[in-house]
């Protein structure tokens, strides 16, 4: 089955990519068909998956996957949150947004620093579909005092798995694609697959 998926974020795409592999799911980024953005102004990780993948599948026509995922951390109250991507002011300017966030946290101690990534997941399969497919993913950890790791994107290199005491960019792409905040909203959505037969 084809699904566009609504993002323009390479890093995403390479990442569904991979968790999708052998699924009999075809995605197709948004950008390659022309689409632009949706504007993110729902305020819950929930509204703004929603709002994206409607977005995606009234533009195309096709079926959307949308992802609104962010870092919550508990020290600033749950923020960046949905702002997330742009918490530097920048959309999408990941040194900023870590420069940012190690600037705010840089008198919390260690003990302090609890973080997790969510992600929540929709699957439309038609910009009007009433009963859109949600799943949500959690991962839990804290932000270290400098990025460490060289692999994923965004706040990977700042955010630790506590029990594997690595970064999400010091992890290989097989183990962070089982144990990440999309892997686990996936593995959500898909134990609702396939989606509701009534339109």
């Amino acid at each position: 089955m084809k699904v566009v998926l609504a993002s323009s974020n390479p890093g995403k795409l390479a990442e569904f990519d991979a968790l999708l592999r052998g699924s009999g799911i075809m995605l197709v980024a948004q950008s390659s068909l022309g689409i632009g953005d949706a504007e993110e102004t729902g305020l819950s990780f929930v509204e703004n998956a929603l709002l994206k993948a409607r977005h995606a599948a009234r533009a195309s026509g096709l079926p959307a996957l949308a992802d609104d995922s962010g870092l919550c951390v508990d020290a600033l109250g749950g923020a960046p949150g949905t702002h997330s991507a742009r918490y530097a002011g920048r959309h999408g300017d990941s040194a900023a947004n870590i420069a940012r966030l190690l600037d705010a946290l840089r008198d919390v101690p260690h003990a302090g620093r609890g973080a997790q990534f969510v992600c929540v997941l929709a699957l439309v399969r038609h910009a009007d579909d009433p009963l859109p497919l949600l799943g949500e993913g959690r991962w839990n950890g804290r932000i270290l005092d400098a990025p460490r790791g060289v692999h994923g994107f965004g706040y990977d290199p700042v955010f630790l798995d506590s029990a594997l005491d690595c970064s999400a960019a010091e992890l290989d792409e097989a183990l962070k694609n089982r144990i990440s905040h999309r892997a686990r909203a996936l593995t959500a959505l898909r134990a609702q697959w396939p989606p509701h037969s009534t339109p």
